[in-house]
C-alpha cells in the first residue's frame, strides 16, 4: 500500500502526468521538456525531482545534459519503485490520462518535433562533411578493423550497409557482394555515394535515403547487415538493431564495427556522436534483445594516439 500511495501522490499533478506520458515514449532532457510543455526550467526540474523520488523516472547523464525516462528494471519499464502497486496502477492511470488530458496529443506532436531537431543536428553535420570522410579523421575507422570483419563474410551476399556515409565502405563491399543496399540519413552523403559508384562503374550498389531506425528495406531482403562506425549515431540503438533483424533473411548475419565506450565528450560536437561507444556487454545485450543468437564480440583495434579510441567488432546470427 505505501508504494501505491507514493505513486498516486507523485502522479496526481496534471503536469507531472504530461511529463510521464512524454517519457513513456521518449528520453528527454529538461531543455526539451521546457520546449514541449512551455514551462520554466525550475518548474520542470521540481516535477522531475518529485517523480524521481517516487521511483517513477530515472536520468542518464550525457555530457553536460541529463536525459530522463520512465524508470526501468532489467531493461523493461517498471513504472516506479516498490514490490507492488506502481506496476499495476500507473499503466492504467497513463492510459486514462492520454484520453482525458487535453494537452496530451499536442504534447506528443511537440515531442516529435523536438526529436526531429536532434536528428537534424546530426544530419547537418554529415551534410557538411559529405565527400571528406575518406580523407578526414574519423574515430574508430581503421582498415584493420574492416579487414577483421571482412574475414567473417560469406559471399555472394545481398548486404545492407546502414549509416553508409559517403559510401566508401559500401563500394568496397560491392566488389564481392551480389547487391549492396547503402542507407544513410544525409541526402548529400547519398548523392556523393551515387556519384562515386557511377564514376567507378559499380552497378550492384543502390543508395537509399533513410533512417537506420526506420529502414527503406523490405522484410527478409538481405543476407548480411553491416554497421561500420554508425550505431553510435542512432538515437535509439535498440530500435536500429530490431530493424536490422527485420530486414535480414532467416540465418542472416549482422556485423558491427563501433567504438568501445570512452570518455572523450568532445566527440559529441566534433563528430555528432549520440553515444560514446558501447561496452562488449552492452552491445551483446542489445543484440540479444533484438533476437540475435550466436553473438561474438571482441576489441580488434586500439589507436595509439590520445584519446586512444578502440574498435569493437561484434557478429551475430538471425535464427533460421
Amino acid at each position: 500500500m505505501p508504494s501505491i500511495v507514493k505513486t498516486l501522490r507523485a502522479a496526481a499533478d496534471p503536469n507531472r502526468l504530461r511529463i510521464l506520458l512524454l517519457l513513456r515514449s521518449e528520453e528527454l532532457s529538461v531543455a526539451e521538456l521546457q520546449e514541449i510543455l512551455a514551462m520554466g526550467q525550475s518548474t520542470i526540474s521540481t516535477h522531475l525531482s518529485q517523480l524521481k523520488q517516487a521511483g517513477l523516472v530515472e536520468d542518464r547523464r550525457t555530457g553536460k545534459s541529463s536525459f530522463y525516462r520512465l524508470a526501468t528494471s532489467n531493461g523493461s519499464t517498471s513504472y516506479g519503485s516498490g514490490p507492488s502497486g506502481a506496476a499495476d496502477v500507473l499503466p492504467g492511470l497513463l492510459a486514462r490520462a492520454q484520453s482525458e488530458i487535453p494537452e496530451a496529443a499536442p504534447d506528443q506532436s511537440a515531442m516529435r518535433r523536438v526529436v526531429r531537431k536532434r536528428q537534424d543536428k546530426m544530419r547537418s553535420f554529415f551534410d557538411s562533411v559529405a565527400g571528406r570522410l575518406g580523407r578526414d579523421y574519423v574515430p574508430g575507422q581503421s582498415w584493420k578493423g574492416v579487414a577483421e570483419a571482412l574475414l567473417r563474410l560469406m559471399p555472394p551476399l545481398t548486404i545492407a550497409d546502414l549509416g553508409t556515409g559517403d559510401g566508401t565502405f559500401a563500394l568496397l563491399l560491392a566488389q564481392r557482394a551480389t547487391r549492396v543496399l547503402a542507407v544513410d540519413t544525409s541526402a548529400k552523403m547519398i548523392e556523393f555515394g551515387r556519384d562515386q559508384a557511377l564514376r567507378h562503374g559499380v552497378t550492384n550498389i543502390e543508395f537509399r535515403l533513410g533512417d537506420m531506425e526506420e529502414l527503406p528495406i523490405a522484410n527478409a531482403e538481405v543476407d548480411l547487415v553491416f554497421f561500420s562506425q554508425s550505431l553510435h549515431h542512432a538515437l535509439h540503438p535498440a530500435r536500429a538493431l530490431h530493424e536490422a533483424f527485420r530486414i535480414l533473411k532467416p540465418s542472416g548475419r549482422i556485423v558491427l564495427l563501433d567504438l568501445v565506450k570512452h570518455r572523450f565528450e568532445e566527440a559529441r560536437e566534433l563528430y555528432a556522436d549520440e553515444w560514446l561507444g558501447f561496452t562488449e556487454a552492452e552491445l551483446e545485450a542489445l543484440l540479444e534483445s533484438a533476437g540475435f543468437q550466436n553473438i561474438q564480440s571482441s576489441v580488434v583495434h586500439k589507436e595509439p594516439e590520445s584519446p586512444q579510441f578502440q574498435t569493437l567488432l561484434a557478429v551475430a546470427d538471425k535464427p533460421a
